[in-house]
This record gives structure tokens, sequence and C-alpha cells, in this order.
């Protein structure tokens, strides 16, 4: 499959009804029980001693629908976890398989896709896309970033891109980035695999997979060192900062009712709980909104 080095962009194709970005997906049900550690940084209810169920979206990038699963166009994956807290509240992680944004405010994201929308019908030279990569290094390094097909939504990282604030009991504070990890780690298609694909290789496989059991995976904090920036998700962490295991989140099975939960579901990142706070990053600031915008045009 192609694996084009712009993505489609949710101002390319829009789908009526359809979510603007992240519209192919499947939904599946599993429970998350909390590590030792996660009390110690926190004191949300779900990092405490009990285990919370979850409800767990994977999804392909872009606003196509049918998008084939193994395309570079399909990246980013998309893996959103809503905690069903014991009180009825709820509380949800959103993340993508990259450490990365392209752009690190909300005014320079609308640049980006005017860009890509002018370049659509433009016969410049260069494009107006190429230009907004020239001048903004972060945007161009995103787009040239690898696009592997992974053999499953379950075989690859995740990572909550905007750092969030993390309290404990004892009123110490933490910045932290998510991280979601397959148990046996990542496994990809190799281009062979790649190339004889099913469209829908991965909403298949995830069903024939929790038919034979559970698909497991880990979800960590990586936390930042006070020098670090904490308020641009076009910055990557150094890797050697110290990462604590928070729990393991076991998907478990395939919801019967997922297509209908999905259209009328909004996973937020700022539905967040006691013991974790948002920072100023303005891109995580401004999600919400955008998201509220997409939500209230596939339900018109």
């Amino acid at each position: 499959m192609p694996t084009s080095s712009i993505p489609l962009w949710p101002c390319q194709v829009v789908h009526e009804g359809e979510r603007v970005n992240h519209a192919e997906g499947i939904v599946a049900e599993g429970i998350f029980t909390p590590s030792s550690q996660a009390s110690q940084i926190t004191t949300a209810p779900h990092f405490q001693k009990t285990p919370t169920d979850v409800v767990v979206r994977f999804s392909n990038a872009t606003g196509v629908p049918q998008i084939h699963d193994a395309s570079g166009e399909a990246f980013p994956k998309g893996m959103a976890i809503r905690f069903l807290l014991e009180d009825g509240d709820e509380t949800d992680m959103v993340l993508l398989s990259v450490n990365r944004f392209p752009v690190s405010t909300p005014e320079k994201f609308l640049e980006l896709l005017t860009a890509i929308k002018a370049s659509r019908d433009s016969d410049a030279t260069p494009s107006p896309i190429a230009r907004f990569l020239e001048n903004n290094p972060s945007a161009k390094r995103f787009v040239e970033l690898d696009k592997p097909a992974p053999e499953s939504f379950t075989t690859q990282n995740y990572h909550g891109l905007n750092a969030l604030i993390f309290t404990n009991a004892d009123g110490e504070r933490v910045y932290g980035r998510y991280l979601v990890e397959p148990v046996n780690g990542s496994q990809f298609l190799d281009r062979d695999a790649r190339e004889s694909a099913a469209p829908d290789y991965l909403s298949t496989e995830l069903k024939s997979r929790l038919e034979q059991g559970k698909a497991v995976m880990t979800i960590s904090l990586q936390i930042a060192s006070e020098d670090d920036i904490k308020n641009d998700p076009t910055v990557v962490w150094p890797e050697e900062r110290q990462i604590i295991e928070l729990g393991t989140l076991e998907i478990q099975n395939i919801m019967d009712n997922g297509a209908e939960y999905a259209k009328n579901t909004l996973f937020n990142p700022l539905a967040l709980t006691d013991g974790i706070s948002a920072s100023d990053d303005p891109v995580l600031l401004a999600r919400p909104t955008a998201y509220a915008l997409s939500f209230q045009k596939r339900a018109d």
C-alpha cells in the first residue's frame, strides 16, 4: 500500500455523519488494573487499588471511513480509552501511534490544514503545503516519519502527546505523558504482507484475537525533568526520562453496539478527574473544542 509523505488531513475529505478525523475504527471493552506504583503518582481513582472497566476505540487517521488499514494515509493510528469510574463518572485518554504533533499551537495547525486544502487544486511550485513544511521544521519532521502498518491495533505503541499534571496524596506534582505499549512488544507487517493485506485487516484481526483470548497492554507515564518543555507537543522528551508503569490494560471483547457507541461518544482529553489536571499546552486546551465541533456536525 502507498505510504505517502503527506497524510490526508481532515479538511481534504468530508463524509457526512462521520468523524472529521479517525472516522474508521472499532470499539472494544476490557478492564484496567492499576500497579502498586500508580497511587504514588496521583490520587486519580482509577490509579488506586481497584480495577476499572474501560471502553477502548482504535482508529485510522483521516475522515475517510473505508480507508485501507495498511495505507500510509491511515497513519497515525488512534487509541481512545474511557475509564468507567465507580461513581458513574468517566475519564478519558486520547492517544496516537506517534510521539509528537506536527505543530505547537492551534493557529499553526489551522495554517497546516489551510495549506493542504489550498494545495489540492493548486498548480503553484512549490505548493502551499511544500512552502509550509519548509517554514515549519516540526511539521516537516512529522510528515516524514515512518508509517509502518501494525500486525494488530494492539501490537504498537500509543502516546499521549500532551503533558498533564499528576498530583499525589502528599500534594507532590509531576508532569507526565502517557505511553501505552503491547506486553509482547511492537510487531509490524513486512512489505509483502502489507501489500497483500485486506482493506479492513486490523478490525478482522482484532475480532479474531479477542475470540481466542485477551490482548494485554501496559499503561505507563513518562515523567518530565524540571528543564523539559511541557507545553509544546512537537517536543519529544529524551528516552532516558523516568517511566512509571501505571497498570495493565486487558482488552477482552468487541463491543456489540460499538459503531453506535462511537457515533454518540466524544472522547475528551480534558475529561480529567481528581489528581490529574491540564498543563498550559495550547494544543491540549484547544482539542476539546475542536472535537465538540466535529461531534456536533456528525450528530446533526
